[in-house]
């Protein structure tokens, strides 16, 4: 089925007029939404999905071990000491993006980092070989090659891929040392995707709920957005991986799968917007503009 899969973008524009895409039926994403069957679906692995534990909400991730393998297995160090227990928000830096961490890093009052790595090699990117990317037709300004695996929004040289810096994108921070970006400190895409960062920045997952609790923030007046009063931090109450929550208070969670002929029709469908309101639809998409959905399990 993967040929059919790869071959669907030119297929379907060359097919516009369609019994499933006309004028008097036009193909949504909420039909394609609504035709969809459990198999279209996967649920998230728990030990993949990473909570990020405010005083009134959370936001969840999931991550991504195939392309940042080392970070997260320092993370994974990281949330077993407690380490973000009760440090904050610092940083929300209109239409870019809000960053969290130790405030005192860097002085003598810093958080211990417990039994993780202080400095680990970057991974701003691997090998293209190996990965099954489900691609986009239209062309993008960043990269030779974009699409997505297992859901997440990925770009490639041919040589090399790399996770994109989307809309909830997950990331690790860093100083000017590529070296310097141990998972202490964490950001998500909140604005317009920074994709001039892609490559320069680890990045490890993307949020799958909760985004507009980070989004919504009181933007920073300090130099970048970071916050320049220890009164507008934002407190975390925790971090904690899927695994470590108890079970009746895990999130159930699917992730629509992005290797299905489904996905495929979603594409088309924010591709091509046919529905009665839009006079010219525009006929192509960037990557980000390709949110995958997920949704609450029944």
């Amino acid at each position: 089925m993967q040929p059919i899969i790869f071959l669907l973008p030119i297929w379907l524009i060359l097919t516009m007029t369609s019994t499933s895409s006309n004028a008097d039926n036009p193909l949504t994403t909420q039909s394609v939404l609504e035709a969809s069957s459990a198999s279209d679906w996967r649920t998230p692995k728990p030990e993949n999905l990473l909570y990020l534990i405010l005083e009134s909400n959370q936001v969840v991730f999931e991550i991504a071990p195939e392309f940042a393998p080392a970070h997260i297995a320092n993370i994974r160090e990281l949330v077993a000491d407690r380490y973000f227990d009760n440090l904050s928000i610092i940083r929300s830096q209109d239409n870019y993006v809000v960053q969290w961490g130790d405030p005192a890093a860097g002085s003598d009052k810093a958080k211990s980092l417990g039994n993780a790595k202080v400095e680990l090699e970057p991974e701003f990117f691997r090998k293209r070989e190996g990965l099954d990317i489900v691609p986009l037709s239209s062309r993008d300004a960043y990269a030779e090659e974009v699409g997505f695996v297992d859901g997440f929004p990925v770009a490639s040289d041919t040589e090399r891929s790399w996770l994109t810096h989307c809309y909830g994108m997950l990331g690790v921070g860093r100083d000017y040392a590529a070296t310097s970006g141990n998972g202490a400190e964490l950001y998500a895409v909140t604005g317009h995707a920074p994709r001039h960062l892609d490559r320069n920045v680890t990045l490890i997952g993307r949020v799958l709920k909760g985004i507009e609790h980070l989004s919504s923030l009181p933007r920073g007046t300090g130099e970048l957005g970071f916050y320049e009063d220890e009164k507008e931090y934002v407190k975390i109450k925790a971090i904690r991986f899927g695994h470590e929550i108890p079970e009746q208070d895990r999130l159930a969670i699917e992730v629509m799968r992005t290797d299905t002929d489904t996905f495929a029709k979603y594409v088309q469908s924010r591709t091509f917007r046919l529905h009665e309101w839009f006079v010219d639809p525009a006929g192509k998409i960037e990557l980000c503009n390709v949110s995958v959905p997920a949704r609450d399990k029944d």
